[in-house]
């Protein structure tokens, strides 16, 4: 039987994604005039390669551009927080050997959300692989293709108006692969790159990829060696975007989802819960726990971990944006190394990559 992914194993997803964002190289940058010598012999090379296009124009105007073709190798690690909403459980009904649920909104007669949420976070680290072709001197497109692990923890801390906490944890595997794109120019001493990608990710126990769109926008300044042209160390701040999918409906089961340390203190969470089940819920509350949260304590009390919990929830990242802050060695225009780190609220990141360019074709 295919493994089934939990309510977290999609809220890891996007995380995996935020570190794919860094552009392949910089915008064309005019070397100074102090190296008058390289720039003339840049105005006087004849470009027979294909890519890119408009690359013996850019040439001939003493313009020092990347190698058209490259392989960047980059790791990223990063920490952040999650939002939940519109939380919906089902209970596999035994009885029923197509394992057809009931999926239903865990909201009181009021339309409040029977449970709250507490601090929701991802701790995850990937190691991506991107080749990328200049096909103009100011555009630039790429691939991606990604292998990380991730760590999330979804804490539930209230049931209607009592305090009742629950964690779900998991950690896994996730392969990621998608698509990119990015516009660079200068202006004056100052060069821009604006970035898009779009990309599809696979967590170990996601039954279906989920996207993830990332947007980046960075500008920066370029310092060239005084004795070696071709030697540059690059200077940045920018900011990140990244927006994912946020439906999601899938199944778990009871042993994937709750943490060791939950079942061995689940009389405790069920005596919790049937408090709060007796004192406090309402006719119309009941109702709505009997078909949702009802079967999973009971069992969390039986310890069948294999009991199956089918859900849907709305996820998304709580801070959309970051600031970033970068750098980059160019020791010649084979090779680039770079590091970036990425901060804002709940949010941090660091990434730190590997670039190769060639002539190509």
């Amino acid at each position: 039987m295919k493994k089934n992914y939990t309510i977290i194993t999609i809220l890891s997803v996007f995380i995996f994604m935020v570190g794919l964002t860094a552009n392949a190289q910089y915008t064309t940058k005019k070397v100074r005039s102090t190296h008058q010598q390289y720039t003339d012999s840049l105005k006087s090379v004849e470009y027979n390669y294909v890519f890119p296009i408009l690359g013996q124009g850019a040439y001939s105007q003493g313009f020092d551009i990347p190698y058209p073709m490259g392989i960047m190798v980059n790791y990223f690690w990063s920490d952040l927080g999650i939002t939940i909403d519109n939380l919906q459980l089902g209970f596999q009904n035994p009885n029923n050997p197509k394992n057809d649920f009931d999926l239903r909104p865990i909201i009181d007669e009021n339309g409040n959300e029977l449970l709250g949420f507490g601090e929701n976070r991802n701790t995850s680290y990937s190691v991506n692989v991107r080749p990328d072709l200049w096909v103009f001197p100011f555009l630039n497109v790429y691939g991606i293709f990604g292998y990380g692990r991730s760590h999330t923890e979804v804490n539930i801390n209230r049931i209607g108006n009592k305090e009742f906490e629950l964690q779900s944890v998991v950690d896994q595997s996730i392969r990621t692969m998608g698509v990119g794109v990015m516009v660079a120019g200068g202006v004056g001493p100052v060069w821009i790159s604006t970035d898009f990608n779009f990309t599809w990710n696979k967590p170990e126990l996601l039954d279906k990829a989920t996207q993830v769109n990332v947007m980046g926008i960075r500008m920066g300044h370029t310092f060239v060696s005084k004795k070696k042209p071709y030697r540059n160390i690059a200077l940045w701040v920018g900011a990140m975007r990244i927006k994912m999918q946020t439906e999601t409906i899938g199944q778990i089961t009871m042993a994937e989802a709750i943490p060791q340390d939950v079942w061995d203190n689940k009389d405790a969470k069920v005596a919790e819960y049937r408090d709060w089940y007796d004192n406090e819920a309402t006719p119309a509350q009941k109702i709505i726990a009997d078909k949702t949260l009802t079967p999973i304590m009971e069992a969390l009390d039986q310890r069948n971990g294999e009991s199956i919990v089918q859900y849907g929830i709305d996820k998304q990242v709580t801070n959309p944006w970051s600031m970033l802050v970068g750098i980059q060695f160019q020791l010649n225009k084979h090779w680039q190394i770079r590091s970036e780190t990425g901060f804002l609220g709940d949010r941090n990141s660091f990434l730190l990559s590997v670039n190769y360019r060639f002539l190509g074709f």
